[in-house]
């Protein structure tokens, strides 16, 4: 034992067992702290500094600091959290790995071995943000969206390769697998973790942190971890602390159990919309009460998933007897189990705490049984809607447009494509028939080129119902993408079971889905095709046109694929308010397809639901969805399966050993990936002419020595944003338009527009990412004179540019940039590249009127200032012809420094105060040292 670092003499060992671990209730015995009643996150963050206490990266003084957390809402101090391990995806991993690649070249430039970079924690990365919904509703539709997969990025993944043989941590989960939170919950999470220290066998909570802001789904096993940009991530596999304020702790009391007909996602869609209204920004949630052991850790894990949508860092639940539970069902053995549940108790942290146990910074109630079906949309996923409500709420969207979330310019409803068939313009059509129908109408025949299914209508008479139009007519509320798809959803099988079931009643009632909606199901795991068709319910999906098209994101990440030309023709040209439903986690504009403004966030079965109706406009709780054979209406109610029946089908077909074989053949369920070749060696060989792989330009004339200077007089504004600016509105992962910046430039390297691919994909090259920074085709530049998309205004000459263009003008000019902001700046998604691309468009500061957390951390990671103003101030007497400059920065930066923004427009001077948003000492450093990666080059190779 005197081998292993034993700070404050917590080392113990398990009875029994020649197994060590630091004991947080040895820190109470000593009279540190009342540690029993502090939350688990907290706990388990503790045991982390106890372990990693070195004297440098973590200090004793930190562990007393946090041994003495209290409920109070503002405390004093930081937290260097060292994890576990990290865990990436794709589309975030692959610019990670980018910048690893060329860390290891600086560091042979200035004289090291490059070697010296290497991660200090495992790095797991799973490829599932790159297939596209190229094809769906067909049965080669799966294997079709794989090869297509492959043709497009085989070069990222001959990289990806390439570094797993580099690096000696890294190991990558291949395309065709499954969605890296349900890879992580299944297969990677382990809870307890252990190591050889000195030849000691040392076991500790396995935590982590991980690229995408979903990492908090493991919150629903009781790990600690959370999303994060690839700059902080990256420091962290390379031994950095994750540092932070002292966290506020947010308690949610759950009491009840959900109602017959409610499901997890209608739970999570209100607990988005409860805490986002709570404002629990920068705050740690747990779940806490006999609510809790009333939910499955699946159930669990949807409500985790959701965290960022809620503001929340983490939502983390306790380790109970169903954790488990679930660990047996999904392939853990009994020895490791016992081992997990041995180690909780131990360290007092198994069974789920009663109302009182533990002291938070503030406790709300939640009562299960007042759930009620739910779905959120049309933009934001806190802005839930009972579901009967629905239909009310899009015809008041559609008739105000002034009103939140409305739609600018649609005060009555448009009938776009007709496809001919037995339609009657005299038949009651929405307010009152068809006027001045477009031409170039779908015959029923181009449609089942278009969808590969047939057309049989659900409705005996196409005009039965205003809320029913007839099959093959597009218009406003029409349904055109129905996607069953994920980490959120299809990692449960409750609610997937449902969907199926569903989908069963459905094809027995004689209902399809109209041919215009597009139809998928991207399932978080194979294991779920698997319970699927051993239930015998993946053919009745099959028939409603939601075939298998591929394990991954798919339409949650915007990689919804192509709808047909003619449809999305017509609903540009009659500029139609359509729509989509997901069983997703986001909704934000664009992100779903450029075309459907208006997107809806609902559990599968209601996915299978909606596009059965074909309609957003029905009120599911009093109209039918269509008409049986006999002609009778049925309702939603009619098919909507029972939880006993959901219950009996998840025993009967859900078994261990499907994990285990599925987790035994990850390669070999991909031969592709077998076939892709790649480089060998420690350094990767960079290619000038690739156009998805570049050397990026951070480490361009890095010094050890001297701190880098920032130019913040004499700025010019780039933009002026409103509330909610999203990491989608500043940069986009979805589709590169031929004419955007972005386009011009693939076209330019003689890059066809059908090879283009994805932002999310070319993440790997900066010259695509500069250009696609700020070119969401619905961001809103209040410069820009009411262009929609990516312009600004150039200054001082007044023309409107596209904002890429404008940047290099002032490039040449050496102008240095700001940018403005409203509440709620850079939310979403934990995109690197929108602070990375920000600063290569030569931004040097943003300031709004609040941030998101993980998007200010990057800001600050890349080198760029991120200042808040003050309560009740704001931008909005700027024009954009003023300059700025940042004032009281000379002697030196601190945390949460008060600055003067000075505004210079003619002769006239005008000045702010307003608020650093560098909120802790070592951000302090990362900042002076030009962002995260150079000063953690810099400390990697310190003598």
């Amino acid at each position: 034992m005197t081998a292993l670092k034993d700070a404050l003499g917590t080392v113990r060992s398990l009875k029994s067992n020649d197994q060590y671990y630091y004991s947080l209730q040895a820190l109470e015995e000593q009279s540190i702290g009342k540690i029993s009643r502090l939350p688990i996150s907290i706990r388990i963050m503790l045991e982390s500094l106890l372990r990693n206490c070195d004297g440098i990266r973590v200090k004793e003084e930190d562990i007393l600091r946090l041994a003495k957390w209290s409920n109070q809402e503002t405390q004093d101090g930081e937290v260097p959290f060292v994890v576990s391990r990290v865990l990436l995806q794709d589309f975030t991993g692959v610019p990670l790995i980018v910048d690893l690649a060329a860390m290891r070249d600086a560091a042979k430039d200035l004289g090291f071995d490059q070697n010296i970079i290497e991660p200090n924690v495992p790095v797991d990365l799973v490829v599932d943000h790159s297939v596209q919904v190229d094809k769906a509703g067909t049965k080669d539709a799966f294997l079709f969206n794989l090869k297509l997969e492959f043709e497009r990025n085989l070069e990222r993944y001959a990289f990806l390769k390439w570094g797993e043989q580099a690096f000696k941590t890294f190991q990558v989960v291949p395309p065709g697998i499954g969605i890296v939170h349900q890879v992580n919950l299944e297969y990677l999470g382990s809870i307890v973790a252990e190591k050889q220290v000195n030849k000691k066998t040392v076991l500790y909570f396995d935590t982590l942190v991980g690229t995408d802001s979903h990492t908090t789904m493991i919150n629903g096993l009781g790990i600690v971890g959370w999303g994060v940009g690839g700059i902080e991530a990256q420091a962290a596999m390379l031994g950095q602390p994750v540092t932070m304020q002292m966290p506020e702790v947010i308690g949610v009391h759950l009491t009840g159990k959900l109602a017959e007909g409610v499901t997890a996602t209608d739970l999570t869609l209100h607990v988005t919309q409860m805490l986002r209204k709570e404002g629990v920004v920068n705050k740690f949630v747990e779940f806490f009460g006999e609510g809790v052991s009333n939910l499955t850790v699946p159930d669990r894990a949807t409500i985790a998933n959701m965290a960022p949508e809620y503001g929340a860092t983490m939502g983390l639940f306790p380790m109970d007897e169903r954790t488990i539970e679930y660990l047996r069902m999904t392939g853990r053995t009994k020895e490791k189990t016992d081992l997990i549940q041995k180690y909780l108790e131990a360290q007092h942290l198994f069974g789920v705490p009663k109302k009182g146990e533990i002291e938070y910074t503030k406790v709300l109630e939640l009562h299960l049984n007042h759930i009620v079906p739910s779905v959120s949309g049309p933009k934001r996923p806190q802005d839930r809607l009972p579901l009967k409500d629905l239909k009310a709420k899009f015809e008041e969207l559609l008739k105000n447009p002034l009103s939140s979330g409305g739609y600018e310019k649609h005060t009555s409803p448009k009938i776009s494509v007709h496809s001919g068939g037995n339609f009657s313009p005299n038949l009651p059509h929405d307010s009152g028939g068809i006027e001045n129908e477009p031409s170039g109408t779908i015959p029923w025949s181009e449609m089942e080129m278009v969808t590969n299914r047939p057309f049989t209508s659900s409705h005996s008479d196409p005009g039965y119902s205003k809320a029913h139009p007839c099959d093959g007519c597009i218009t406003h509320g029409s349904v055109v993408i129905a996607a069953i798809t994920s980490c959120t959803n299809t990692s449960n099988p409750n609610i997937l079971i449902a969907a199926g079931l569903l989908a069963k009643k459905a094809v027995e009632k004689g209902l399809t889905v109209n041919p215009f909606v597009k139809t998928s199901l991207a399932p978080g795991s194979r294991v779920v095709t698997e319970y699927l068709k051993k239930a015998g319910l993946q053919k009745y999906l099959d028939q409603l046109g939601f075939q298998l098209v591929g394990y991954g994101c798919t339409t949650c990440i915007g990689n919804s694929g192509p709808l047909d030309e003619k449809i999305e023709k017509a609903v540009k040209d009659n500029d139609l308010i359509v729509a989509s439903v997901l069983s997703g986690n986001r909704n934000f504009e664009a992100r779903i397809h450029s075309a459907v403004k208006a997107n809806f966030l609902m559990s599968p079965p209601l996915v299978v639901a909606f596009a059965i109706a074909g309609r957003i406009d029905i009120n599911l709780e009093k109209e039918p969805l269509g008409t049986d054979q006999k002609g009778s209406p049925v309702y939603l109610r009619d098919i909507w399966p029972s939880s006993s029946e959901i219950e009996q089908l998840i025993t009967e077909n859900l078994q261990p050993t499907m994990f285990n074989e599925r987790y035994a053949h990850i390669l070999e369920d991909n031969p592709l990936w077998k076939e892709v070749k790649t480089s060998k060696g420690s350094q990767y060989q960079w290619d000038p002419k690739s156009t998805y792989i570049q050397k990026p330009p951070y480490f361009e004339n890095v010094s050890l020595n001297s701190k880098k200077q920032k130019t913040l007089h004499g700025m010019r504004c780039l933009a002026l944003f409103g509330d909610s600016i999203t990491t989608d509105h500043i940069s986009p992962a979805g589709a590169i338009g031929k004419d955007s910046s972005a386009g011009k430039y693939l076209l330019s390297q003689g890059i066809d527009e059908e090879n283009f691919n994805s932002y999310g994909s070319r993440r790997g090259n900066h010259h695509v990412m500069m250009r696609g920074t700020f070119a969401n085709v619905r961001i809103k530049n209040k410069l820009a004179d009411d262009i929609e998309g990516g312009y600004t205004k150039l200054f001082p000459e007044g023309t409107i540019l596209p904002i890429f263009d404008a940047c290099q003008i002032y490039a040449e000019r050496k102008t240095p940039l700001i940018v403005f902001a409203g509440h709620d700046y850079g939310m979403g998604s934990s995109r690197d590249w929108a602070a990375k691309g920000t600063l290569l468009l030569g931004v040097r500061a943003v300031i709004a009127k609040s941030f998101e957390r993980i998007h200010r951390s990057n800001l600050i990671g890349m080198g760029i200032l991120p200042l808040q103003f003050k309560e009740g101030d704001g931008y909005e007497t700027f024009n954009g012809d003023e300059t700025f400059s940042i004032l009281g920065l000379e002697k030196g930066i601190s945390p949460h420094q008060k600055v003067i923004l000075q505004i210079q427009k003619g002769n006239r001077t005008e000045q702010k105060e307003v608020i650093l948003r560098i909120d802790t000492p070592i951000e302090v450093a990362y900042y002076e040292s030009g962002g995260i990666m150079p000063y953690v080059l810099k400390q990697m190779l310190k003598p």
